[in-house]
């Protein structure tokens, strides 16, 4: 089967606004997590989130641009751009028919349906904006990126919840396997941290309410957590075929080996109780990178900070992995701990962190993990830890009972 590798990488998030700025965050364990500044929280009894900071959307797109954008789409194309600049691409080298762009979002603009409805209420339908539609649609992330470069190859959205950016990438993977596209923009993008969403998620008894240690709020797999975190950003990846790249003289970043996806069939937000779609798109993913558990050296783990989803996702590693020195699985940390849950975009984000543990050696930490819960028993990397590693897992599960995991394998790792 064709190899697909990683060439270039972009992100922003509620750490960082590039890969470098965000790794580095992520390894001196710095929270992201604080006060809601986008609106006035004040009467939401959850008031925190992991919001972007520090962006001019303005600055970096131009103010025409910006204004046409919604802003998961802003946060796609800033994202875009610094993956193509890494991965050395010259699109008037490239046959615009043979790229395509496949960024996913759980949501897409909320915050645009929202204030044309408070439009609408307020000043009638003539006072609604043109642009609401193609600012609102979540396939327009893809689209606004393709009409940036100028790509027409394959070109979609893609909605699994919070598996959608691991599903964009791996579904990206696929289209380079059977021919459709030499060069795949893929990831994530999302910005759903609205007094909506927000309200809708404390309904539902999923948000965290640390309000007064907003940095402490996220605590995946810890036996005081009381709920997730929202956060905000994009995170883009340029996968090609391990040929075209050499053929380019591009420099592989990783490979990516593996991609499981399946189904829990079980409710639309609770997790299958025993794990078994988590461990069902574990298993794939090795089987098609033809590696065994014994070399899955570190697992970036969906890790929310909810109660089921933390219990039934350590079961499934505990289910596919079993024992290992002592330890139960491989090295786990959530790096949600520290950007919060990044809903569609999560998948993508995550899937970047696990090239950058390939490249660097070096794990991050999952933080505010103070008392293990006994139900997740796992390898937790409570400091950033220094190790070699060939094979990393990426999970990422969603309202739904949507499963994915990803696998990306060192390019020396996957030529042995």
């Amino acid at each position: 089967m064709t190899q697909i590798c990683v060439t270039g990488m972009g992100a922003i998030t509620p750490v960082g606004n590039d890969v470098g700025e965000t790794w580095g965050a992520l390894l001196e364990g710095a929270s992201g997590i604080a006060p809601v500044r986008q609106f006035d929280a004040s009467r939401l009894s959850t008031r925190i989130a992991g919001e972007v900071k520090n962006f001019d959307a303005g600055e970096r797109l131009g103010r025409k641009n910006a204004h046409r954008m919604a802003r998961f789409s802003q946060f796609a194309m800033v994202a875009s751009r610094e993956a193509v600049e890494q991965a050395g691409l010259n699109f008037a080298d490239l046959d615009p028919e043979r790229v395509g762009v496949l960024i996913a979002s759980g949501i897409g603009g909320l915050a645009e349906i929202e204030n044309a409805t408070r439009v609408l209420d307020k000043d009638g339908p003539r006072r609604v904006s043109p642009l609401v539609i193609p600012m609102m649609i979540g396939d327009m992330a893809s689209g606004n990126v393709a009409i940036e470069f100028g790509l027409r190859g394959p070109n979609f959205g893609l909605v699994s919840a919070c598996a959608s950016g691991a599903h964009g990438i791996g579904e990206a993977a696929a289209i380079i396997q059977r021919g459709d596209a030499d060069v795949m923009l893929a990831g994530g993008s999302e910005s759903a941290i609205t007094e909506l969403a927000l309200a809708a998620f404390i309904a539902a008894r999923t948000l965290s309410a640390r309000n007064d240690q907003p940095e402490r709020a996220s605590r995946p797999f810890d036996a005081g957590r009381d709920g997730f975190v929202i956060g905000e950003g994009a995170a883009v990846l340029v996968l090609e075929s391990l040929e075209h790249a050499t053929r380019r003289g591009a420099v592989p970043l990783a490979i990516l080996s593996g991609y499981g996806a399946s189904a829990d069939a079980y409710h639309i937000t609770a997790p299958d109780p025993e794990g078994k779609g988590a461990m069902s798109a574990m298993r794939r993913a090795m089987e098609k990178a033809s590696i065994a558990p014994s070399e899955v050296g570190y697992i970036n783990a969906h890790g929310t900070s909810t109660d089921l989803n933390d219990r039934t996702e350590a079961r499934a590693i505990r289910g596919v992995f079993g024992d290992r020195n002592g330890h139960t699985g491989p090295p786990v940390s959530s790096t949600k701990s520290m950007t919060g849950h990044l809903l569609g975009a999560a998948g993508a984000l995550e899937a970047m962190i696990c090239v950058k543990a390939i490249q660097t050696g070096q794990l991050p930490p999952t933080i505010n993990l103070e008392e293990v819960d006994p139900e997740c028993n796992l390898d937790h990397v409570l400091e950033t830890r220094r190790v070699p590693v060939a094979h990393v897992l990426s999970n990422s599960f969603g309202f739904g009972g949507h499963n994915a995991s990803l696998l990306f394998s060192s390019v020396d790792a996957a030529h042995a």
